[in-house]
């Protein structure tokens, strides 16, 4: 331990001790530790609570794992070094991890110092009776104010426990209904079936108290939900916050923040929920699914995308939700456009407008914009063919139409919705591949003005593309002008394999008709040291 943080629990050590000799609680102590260590030592609240317990980081981790235990959960990972950076601010608790921190120290994640509700949706917070000398096992029962006793556990399910206790109460009286020849109880009314029969007894507070606990147990069972409907609004504004983020975040970290959001969505769907919340659940999970696929596009691996979106599929189905079927499915047909056979891209891109029917959506603008550019691929493979043409214009005209149908908040979501931008940028791509030059370029040249410096990922496919429009009108030094200023727009970190597919595709094409040349050698040489520099800075 180093003097500053020696110095920091002495003080701590001071202020704890006054606190429990004026009888106060551990969370009242905590915020005077806190108050009183933050100005001088970035004390944070997390760490002011372990303090105010008097106990070491190892009590808090061994406490946590009891807990998990005690709830027949895999034993967690978190250790000392994670906590200590939990305490230090360097990093934030999980949904799960939270909730068991709130439990250990018995406050709300607020006291804590981290904003929002706790993933379990009740309070942790000890009850005036208990921090004045109650038991520390006495809470408040939040959802219906009453008082009831924690019952310890042993590793069992306490609120099972505390039911067979209100049967085997039930179940005495029967019996004892039974042996003294009484037909049934009732609130001093008489038995029915003959006369001459005591009236029945009153039933006593004993079995009251169990009837009502029945009846609440049932009510809690029904409405028994493991999130809060405020957590659920967090999770789905941090959800589409990744979706607005796609563009321009590096693509390994954003998938790793997506998957540690996906990973809190799936623990809390392993517990039953309120169909409402269910269904909330199972789309965030859909959605986080097809945004890991189309990472994994970006990153090249066609495989772990496919199954993705397969699981995204799988969550979708559970919605009902034709516009997010529909959704899941026209990313999915991005696999074969880019790493297999256009006509599965094709095929799977009119599953998608026939799941959106005439459902105002993303989807129906995105479908046919693939269903085209599907098109256009098989075309420029074989050579023009007018009907092929024909469908791909057609194709996107409807896209066109569906997009001014689109409300004003999917117009501006790249990610789950379909901006304008992106329109333009996919039918000039169209028109590249038909060999309809003039009227691709100044397409792409109006989409590129639409974007700002956001974006990365769309304005580097728009620069190739143009770049591809130089080529095809003979034009080769332009063309490989054209390409190596997109290269070197893009830092080392944000070379992904679908941005320098096209830059790949462009040498080929050149060399295909130029073959070699000291330009496309050199543009070569720039392609393939960015490769590189990708692969060592991902770790690949």
């Amino acid at each position: 331990m180093s003097g500053r943080q020696h110095k920091e629990t002495e003080i701590a050590r001071r202020i704890r001790a006054r606190g429990l000799a004026a009888g106060r609680v551990p969370a009242v102590i905590a915020q005077e530790i806190y108050e009183g260590c933050e100005p001088q030592f970035g004390t944070t609240r997390i760490k002011a609570h372990r303090l105010s317990n008097g106990i070491a980081l190892a009590d808090v981790i061994e406490q946590v794992r009891a807990l998990f235990e005690r709830d027949r959960k895999p034993v967690p990972g978190i250790g000392e070094t994670l906590l200590s950076a939990y305490e230090s601010g360097m990093k934030r608790p999980g949904p799960e991890y939270l909730h068991y921190l709130c439990s250990v120290y018995r406050v709300e994640p607020l006291a804590l110092g981290f904003e929002g509700p706790c993933i379990c949706g009740h309070g942790h917070m000890i009850t005036e009776a208990a921090g004045s000398g109650g038991s520390q096992d006495e809470r408040l029962d939040h959802s219906s104010g009453a008082r009831e006793t924690r019952v310890p556990s042993d590793g069992g399910d306490s609120s099972a426990n505390g039911g067979e206790e209100d049967e085997n109460v039930l179940r005495r009286t029967l019996l004892q209904l039974l042996v003294g020849g009484v037909g049934a109880v009732g609130a001093g009314g008489a038995v029915g079936g003959g006369g001459g029969v005591d009236p029945a007894p009153a039933p006593d507070s004993e079995v009251l108290g169990a009837v009502e606990s029945l009846r609440r147990r049932m009510d809690q069972t029904i409405v028994s939900s493991t999130v809060s409907p405020a957590m659920l609004d967090h999770w789905e504004q941090t959800t589409n916050g990744f979706g607005r983020q796609y563009m321009n975040t590096q693509p390994l970290r954003l998938l790793c923040d997506v998957l540690l959001e996906f990973s809190a969505v799936r623990r809390v769907l392993e517990s039953r929920q309120p169909i409402e919340m269910q269904e909330r659940l199972c789309k965030m999970a859909a959605q986080l699914a097809g945004l890991s696929g189309m990472i994994m596009i970006d990153l090249g691996d066609h495989r772990q995308a496919r199954s993705f979106f397969r699981t995204g599929r799988i969550a979708a189905d559970e919605t009902g939700d034709r516009a997010l079927r529909a959704w899941v499915t026209a990313r999915e047909a991005l696999v074969p456009l880019y790493y297999g056979d256009p006509r599965e891209a094709l095929s799977l891109a009119r599953k998608s407008r026939d799941l959106a029917g005439q459902t105002p959506c993303a989807a129906r603008t995105m479908a046919p914009v693939v269903e085209a550019r599907a098109l256009a691929k098989m075309t420029s493979a074989s050579g023009p063919r007018h009907e092929v043409v024909e469908q791909a214009k057609r194709a996107l005209h409807r896209a066109r139409a569906a997009f001014s149908q689109m409300n004003a908040s999917d117009q501006e979501d790249p990610a789950f919705g379909y901006t304008e931008r992106q329109l333009y940028f996919y039918q000039g791509d169209v028109l590249v591949q038909l060999g309809q030059t003039l009227e691709a370029d100044v397409m792409l040249e109006q989409a590129l003005g639409k974007y700002t410096g956001e974006d990365l990922l769309d304005q580097t496919l728009i620069r190739f593309d143009r770049a591809l429009c130089r080529h095809l009108e003979g034009d080769m030094e332009a063309a490989l002008k054209m390409g190596r200023e997109a290269i070197e727009a893009i830092e080392p970190d944000y070379c992904t394999d679908l941005m320098l597919r096209p830059a790949h595709d462009l040498i080929k094409a050149v060399h295909s008709k130029y073959g070699d040349s000291p330009l496309l050698n050199d543009f070569r040489d720039l392609v393939n040291s960015r490769k590189v520099v990708r692969r060592t800075a991902s770790g690949a």
